[in-house]
């Protein structure tokens, strides 16, 4: 038997880990994705048809008169691509999702109201950029125009200590918002994606994101605080006083929180911030099947355990992930006080002890030391074999039915050669399932002539098998009123779900965007929301 594509990918997030980062002697700068592109720029394609918006003399000149860093196509085509695995499979062919006229970087945030003042006068589209680490395309810049790299905005920039809030710009990359604050305050604000090495600050809270630790920081819209947003007339927002709590009418700050760059630029934000914990624990139990072992995670989180991490693997990952036959593996950790850190644990052994059995603590060292490994993603492309991951999340009472449809959905596909699901992020009411999924063409090639470039029929092939089996998922979260993303947003990829999952609310989001940006400029294409620049590109 050929070994299963997904093994490296079993148990991993497309993009958490936890405990100190390496130290940092150097800046963080963003990644490419594993696939490279053609070294000449100028032989890069846009896959999609959709209209281009070009960049004229007079915004060209507008844009450098900001004193930011202005690069024009094609020199600026590798912007055209995030980590979006279907695209990877495009970039074998030399194609980016869309290419961008222009890209400009700014290195004040000043300059950054400018710039955006400059395009919505022009009517030309601005997408922001960060580390490009998102998976569903949503830093892809749909039809053209400028691309706004706002990776040149870093550092932090205030830091109270005694209250526990440190501002932070939004260029700045994870790990050296982390090596600082360890390293200068003892503090830490607890998110862990598993692109921390890949994503920004602004990215993470575009986004919605959230990172392994999650049950015991919360996700970032637990912890931001307040935000500087540039709107697309050029003017700036402050959203939140200092204080911690306020009744002050709604919450300015989550209207921005996963927005996508769709309603406004974020250009600083303030984060809650905890000391570093003192102590650690890890443990891992085997128990009978996924349903049961969901079961106990949701006993523990009603008994109002927050373990860091509670991660639950289905007997296919279960296996292939930590060899273990005929059980689902529980894998915990915690970091806090000593005090709570005994009082967790101790309810996580009970809860799970009663239905299982307790494994090696190494199996939970083997998750923590390959929680951030997506090596395998580039091969995998490489070899001809879609491969992607969907998360979701859902009431604990929707999880089992949810799980048990979308994989019998998923194997049903022409074409399949694996899927599994775990349990990666988990609350008092609910929790995230992570789907993964792989198959490959029926020729079992992939590629033409051994040179692993797939010909244009098995491109074809490749989108509609991806498209069923997002299809599959997503149709199975919505039949259990469940949230079609839980970290990794919307962007082009789920778009087409989002109003079925709005509902009558999707209409108030459209409202909202026509209000803040009534020309259509800041990020079109995403969230589904209308555009004047055209039909959405995908799918």
């Amino acid at each position: 038997m050929s070994p299963d594509p997904t093994d490296s990918l079993a148990g991993q997030e497309s993009h958490g880990s936890g405990g100190n980062p390496e130290p940092a002697h150097e800046r963080t700068h963003p990644q490419e994705p594993p696939v490279p592109l053609p070294a000449d720029a100028s032989l890069i394609r846009s896959r999609f048809s959709t209209r281009s918006v070009e960049v004229d003399s007079a915004l060209l000149g507008r844009l450098e008169s900001t004193g930011a860093a202005v690069t024009t196509a094609p020199a600026c085509a590798d912007l055209g691509r995030d980590w979006w695995p279907l695209a990877l499979h495009w970039s074998t062919h030399g194609e980016v999702p869309a290419l961008p006229a222009a890209a400009v970087r700014p290195s004040a945030i000043e300059q950054v109201a400018e710039i955006v003042q400059a395009c919505n006068e022009a009517r030309v589209p601005l997408t922001v950029s960060g580390g490009r680490s998102g998976v569903c395309g949503g830093s892809v810049p749909a039809y053209g125009g400028v691309m706004l790299d706002l990776t040149d905005l870093t550092g932090i920039y205030r830091v109270d200590a005694e209250s526990g809030t440190v501002g932070v710009l939004p260029g700045t990359m994870g790990p050296d918002l982390e090596n600082e604050l360890r390293g200068t305050y003892g503090l830490t604000v607890g998110h862990w994606p598993q692109s921390m090495a890949l994503a920004t600050v602004g990215g993470w809270i575009a986004c919605r994101g959230a990172g392994q630790y999650s049950t015991r920081y919360g996700k970032i819209e637990d912890i931001v605080s307040g935000l500087d947003v540039v709107l697309a007339d050029g003017h700036s927002v402050h959203t939140a006083p200092s204080s911690p709590r306020a009744a002050m009418g709604p919450d300015l700050t989550q209207l921005f929180v996963g927005s996508e760059g769709t309603l406004g630029v974020i250009v600083g934000a303030r984060l809650r911030a905890h000391p570093v914990p003192p102590a650690e624990r890890r443990g891992a139990w085997g128990l009978p099947s996924f349903e049961a072992g969901l079961e106990v995670s949701r006993r523990i989180l009603r008994r109002g355990a927050t373990p860091a991490v509670l991660r639950l693997y289905d007997p296919v990952e279960s296996a292939r992930t930590f060899d273990v036959d005929d059980a689902a593996v529980l894998v915990v950790l915690d970091e806090a006080d000593e005090h709570l850190l005994e009082a967790t644990m101790s309810i996580v052994s009970e809860e799970a002890g009663r239905a299982g059995d307790e494994l090696p603590v190494s199996l939970a060292d083997r998750w923590y030391a390959n929680r951030n490994d997506v090596s395998v993603l580039g091969p995998l492309v490489q070899a001809g074999i879609v491969v992607d991951t969907i998360e979701i999340a859902a009431s604990w009472s929707a999880l089992p039915t949810l799980y048990e449809n979308a994989l019998r959905d998923l194997m049903s596909l022409d074409g399949i050669l694996a899927a599994s699901a775990h349990e990666s992020h988990a609350y008092s009411d609910g929790a995230c399932l992570y789907f993964t999924f792989a198959g490959r063409p029926p020729d079992g090639a992939g590629s033409d002539s051994g040179k692993g470039v797939a010909s244009e029929a098995t491109l074809a092939w490749m989108e509609s098998f991806y498209t069923k089996a997002w299809d599959a998922v997503m149709g199975a979260t919505l039949a259990c009123d469940g949230a079609i993303s839980h970290h990794h947003g919307i962007g082009l990829n789920r778009a087409r779900y989002l109003s079925r999952a709005l509902g009558s609310g999707f209409g108030v989001l459209a409202t909202l965007k026509s209000a803040l940006d009534p020309q259509g400029i800041l990020n079109p294409g995403k969230l589904a929301l209308p555009s004047t620049f055209g039909e959405a590109p995908w799918p």
